[in-house]
C-alpha cells in the first residue's frame, strides 16, 4: 500500500507553532492549492485549502522560515483521525502529515529562506546553527566521491 502527497501551495496564514507537553515540537499550517482546471464560463480559477501538520525539525524549520503568502512545497501522508468537540459532536480531520518541505519559487520570493531548494528529512537531526541555537536547514547533497571526476586536459579552446 502507499499513501504520498506531493502538494505546491502558499500559506493561507502564519504557521503556528506548540510544544506537546513531552517538549516535541509541532507546527500546523492551511495551504492553498489551486485546482488544474476552470469552471464553466471560464470564472475565477478555484482552490482547495488543506491542513498540513509538521513535527520535530520539519516543524521548527517551517515556523522560521514561512509565513502567509510564501509558496511551499510538500511532500507527506494523508492521514484521517477522528475527534470528539466541545460540543460532543464527533468529527473528522483529515490531513496531510508532512514528511519534507521544500522551498518553491525564486530568491526573491523566499525572502532570507534562500531560493535553494533545501528540506529537513523529518528522522534527521539538524545541528543547530552558529547563530545562537536555533535550527538552521541543511543543504541536501547527492552521494559521491571525488573519484567520479575526471580532470579535463586545457588544450586552450575553452568555449568561454
Amino acid at each position: 500500500m502507499y499513501n504520498k502527497a506531493i502538494l505546491i501551495g502558499r500559506l493561507v496564514a502564519d504557521p503556528e507553532l506548540r510544544q506537546t507537553p513531552n517538549g516535541i515540537s509541532v507546527c500546523t499550517f492551511r495551504i492553498a492549492v489551486d485546482r488544474a482546471f476552470q469552471s464553466k464560463g471560464g470564472g475565477e480559477r478555484q482552490a482547495d485549502f488543506i491542513d498540513i501538520v509538521a513535527w520535530r525539525q520539519q516543524a521548527e524549520f517551517v515556523s522560521r522560515f514561512f509565513g502567509k503568502g510564501k509558496l511551499i512545497l510538500v511532500e507527506g501522508s494523508i492521514q484521517v483521525r477522528s475527534y470528539t468537540d466541545k460540543n460532543d459532536q464527533k468529527r473528522t480531520a483529515v490531513e496531510v502529515v508532512a514528511e519534507n518541505v521544500r522551498f518553491v519559487g525564486s530568491k526573491a520570493e523566499s525572502e532570507g529562506g534562500g531560493g535553494n531548494s533545501r528540506s529537513i528529512p523529518s528522522d534527521s537531526s539538524a545541528p543547530p546553527a552558529r547563530d545562537g541555537g536555533s535550527l538552521a536547514a541543511p543543504t541536501a547533497y547527492s552521494s559521491g566521491s571525488a573519484d567520479d571526476f575526471v580532470e579535463i586536459e586545457d588544450d586552450g579552446d575553452l568555449p568561454f
